[in-house]
């Protein structure tokens, strides 16, 4: 009995070093064929995909989008429109009348109201005292007086942001003003002689604050 579970024993022993010896091996034959061939054709597929994949812009590089005709000019222009192409002092002094409506939550027409205003009273240029040839005490992108009207102090006026604030606070305040034409909506705020004045701006003013998104005829002035 005792020769027989030796032998036993034996066989059994024998049986599971063969065992392991195949295991051994085809754990080693495994995981030498699983593990994947990096050739030098399949690096340079890899890097020539790369190469020709245009990176993706973070969106806080991205550009906001420029407002429709439809957003700056909801109401249908009128009247001859007297075109220019503005010089980089003008494009600056309309970007501050349009980050003033910005701050202020105004929509795009408010700005081209705003924009074509300071067009006809100042050519968009932050004047100061001109002496003789001033009208009365005017200054700034509006000519706002420091005398009447409570447009703020000579330094106030003539800082873009206030001024163009100033304009747009009056502007909110006129019933409709959004839904009606921009030489009224402007005529409103300034009180002018000449109410059908501000008309003749209005594409001019809405090129200009597109040229501030990069888009329409002066795009390259803005550059």
């Amino acid at each position: 009995m005792t020769r027989k579970l030796t032998r036993l024993q034996t066989i059994i022993a024998g049986g599971a070093f063969a065992l392991a010896g195949i295991g051994g091996v085809t754990a080693t034959a495994l995981g030498h064929d699983t593990t994947p061939a990096t050739t030098t054709a399949a690096q340079d597929t890899v890097a020539a995909v790369a190469a020709n994949t245009p990176a993706i812009q973070p969106v806080a590089d991205q550009k906001p989008a420029a407002p429709s005709d439809q957003d700056l000019h909801p109401v249908a222009i009128s009247g001859d429109q007297k075109t220019f192409t503005p010089d980089a002092e003008q494009l600056a002094n309309a970007k501050a009348i349009v980050d003033a409506g910005k701050d202020m939550g105004l929509s795009p027409r408010a700005w081209t109201i705003a924009v074509a205003t300071s067009l006809q009273e100042s050519n968009l240029h932050n004047l100061g005292d001109l002496g003789a040839q001033n009208d009365h005490d005017s200054l700034g992108l509006f000519q706002q007086r420091t005398s009447t009207g409570d447009w703020g102090t000579a330094a106030q006026i003539q800082d873009p942001h206030h001024a163009a604030t100033k304009f747009l606070e009056r502007l909110e305040n006129v019933p409709g003003w959004d839904s009606m034409p921009l030489t009224q909506a402007a005529q409103k705020v300034q009180v002018s002689a000449y109410p059908q004045a501000y008309a003749k701006h209005e594409a001019q003013a809405g090129d200009m604050i597109n040229a501030i998104y990069g888009t329409g005829p002066y795009a390259s002035v803005n550059k």
